[in-house]
């Protein structure tokens, strides 16, 4: 499904992104660990079109095709999601609306009839335990982390996207908000999507499991490996990573 060939990036002329290599399948769920600084989050942003950064090499491939010079939301339409900003004013059901019926309009569909739409948001807010209220609410305006967190689940329920990029999405959730964010990716996991977890922690891959965990340090992937790299992370911290590239 998304292939990433070399991908280099910087920002401001200071290299942040060194050559990242990495495939993923429909049906996985991927982690990508690493220290502050490494370039999770970077990554994250590139593949989602985000334009804060300079992208000086390689590839970014969806179901074959280069989408490396599309805009953020031709790549949303093509199924790339990742959360989007405030916008205030603008209803979280209102927001869905649109970028639903977007969606379907570049993609050569008619708007959803109304029915329809409502009824989809009804089942997505009950599957993922969300007071109906929330959703009048401006998008993410003065949401608490919990809440920005368990909005960008009900938004990637209802967008459905072939790929999803959640990043860290565990970042000030107590443990009842997790385990409920966690239940509604479990939830969402089907073998159409993929999902790319970012995170600086273990605990959050207690509830989502992952296929694989990937080691993001100074720009590259420098460690791949099954669920169990995620406690050796845990136990050794990422010194121990930077004293086996030294070694």
């Amino acid at each position: 499904m998304l292939q990433i060939k070399n991908l280099q990036a910087s920002i401001e002329d200071k290299d942040i992104l060194k050559g990242i290599n990495l495939t993923v399948n429909a049906g996985e769920v991927h982690a990508i660990m690493g220290p502050n600084g490494a370039g999770k989050s970077t990554l994250a942003s590139i593949i989602a079109g985000k334009e804060d950064y300079e992208v000086t090499d390689g590839q970014i491939l969806l179901d074959g095709e280069d989408i490396s010079e599309l805009a953020p939301e031709a790549r949303a339409h093509k199924g790339v999601f990742q959360y989007p900003v405030e916008i205030p004013g603008v209803s979280v059901t209102n927001f869905m609306k649109t970028a639903i019926n977007e969606t379907r309009k570049a993609n050569g569909k008619d708007e959803m009839p109304a029915n329809e739409m409502l009824k989809l948001i009804r089942e997505k807010s009950e599957l993922l335990e969300i007071d109906r209220k929330f959703l009048s609410r401006s998008l993410n305006e003065g949401f608490s982390g919990g809440e920005k967190k368990r909005n960008e689940i009900f938004q990637m329920a209802m967008l459905e996207p072939k790929l999803a990029i959640l990043d860290e999405t565990d970042s000030g959730l107590d443990i009842d908000a997790l385990r409920i964010v966690a239940n509604g990716v479990n939830k969402l996991k089907s073998a159409d999507n993929a999902v790319i977890v970012i995170t600086h922690y273990q605990r959050l891959l207690d509830y989502i499991v992952p296929d694989f965990v990937h080691v993001l340090y100074d720009g590259k992937i420098v460690k791949s490996g099954g669920k169990e790299l995620a406690y050796e992370l845990e136990e050794k911290g990422y010194d121990w990573i930077k004293q086996e590239i030294e070694a």
